[in-house]
């Protein structure tokens, strides 16, 4: 019965995603409590990595970072190429939403990122550690990036994203990585509901900043539609660029996968948050929009992808 559940939850997940988008969106006063629990389900599904992670694979991305390093550069070259090219042919008389749009592709990776590598069968320790390295050098990054291609100043402390980082993602993986060392023998059972819980946390995230940005969205509704066709191509294109990216570097099909989510799924809180500060209330719009097309089609290809990892592993099995 379990697993039944966990299999209709995991392999419809971008339905339950776009469900609830839409119910957030009418009701955004029932999930008001939520608003604070944004980064401790972000967390937790690290925490769940953690418990998943092989350190075997850990290892040799620490000793062989050069795909990771590269995959960096790409995400940072590539993504943000195409957001200044369709900021500037979907918005080029809307300066607000021009910046956003840019600034939704000029800020880390987002931790989702690590959740749909892990479902999608690929390389979760590459993953997670260009993720790392994404984050530290993001509040370097994004400030130099926003004043040369749109003039705003979007200041971005160093201190509190890194301190995120290690509250969010770091600390999380680590706790796993300690339970999985200590307990490897009891952990058979969790296993096996860790996706289950890993969608209810992802679920509760789009809640909490769907109903929290309900007010903003509605103001700005008829920019909507051509708003979620311009975050669309903004998300699935650089997923395109990293697969093929991967395939460039003769990287393995599991690694291709990480690095298409390192492409194409950036950090669209921070993008939302640093909008507001320093921008303009429309020009976290696009961040907003972003992360529900970004959640919502990175689990589709997920799950799309996930039995056809399956069925090339059973190959090489065999072969």
């Amino acid at each position: 019965m379990l697993a039944r559940i966990t299999m209709i939850a995991t392999k419809l997940l971008p339905f339950w995603i776009i469900c609830a988008s839409i119910l957030a969106y009418q009701q955004p006063h029932v999930f008001s409590f939520l608003h604070s629990w944004t980064a401790p389900s972000l967390a937790f599904i690290l925490f769940t990595m953690g418990l998943t992670l092989s350190r075997e694979s850990l290892r040799r991305v620490i000793t062989r970072p050069k795909v990771a390093l590269l995959g960096v550069g790409g995400k940072w070259t590539v993504t943000l190429g195409i957001s200044v090219l369709l900021a500037v042919l979907f918005f080029p008389d809307n300066p607000a939403l021009l910046a956003g749009v840019v600034l939704a592709g000029a800020v880390p990776s987002g931790t989702t990122a690590n959740l749909y590598t892990y479902m999608a069968g690929g390389a979760l320790a590459l993953s997670i550690t260009m993720s790392a390295i994404d984050t530290l050098i993001g509040p370097f990054l994004t400030p130099i990036i926003m004043e040369k291609t749109v003039g705003s100043v979007v200041p971005v402390q160093f201190f509190p994203v890194f301190m995120q980082m290690v509250y969010v993602v770091l600390l999380p993986i680590a706790l796993g990585l300690l339970v999985q060392w200590k307990w490897e023998k009891h952990l058979t059972q969790v296993r096996q509901v860790i996706p289950l819980l890993s969608t209810v946390a992802v679920l509760i995230i789009n809640l909490a900043v769907v109903s929290g940005a309900q007010a903003m969205l509605q103001t700005y509704l008829s920019l909507l539609p051509l708003l979620f066709l311009c975050v669309f191509l903004q998300v699935t294109l650089p997923m395109l660029f990293g697969y093929l990216f991967g395939a460039g570097l003769r990287a393995e099909e599991a690694e291709r996968r990480a690095l298409s989510y390192e492409f194409g799924i950036c950090n669209t809180a921070l993008a939302a948050l640093l909008a507001m500060h320093h921008i303009s209330p429309i020009a976290a719009v696009p961040a907003v929009a972003n992360m529900i097309t970004n959640t919502s089609v990175g689990a589709l290809i997920a799950v799309t992808w996930e039995p056809l990892f399956g069925r090339l592993r059973s190959k090489r099995q065999y072969s």
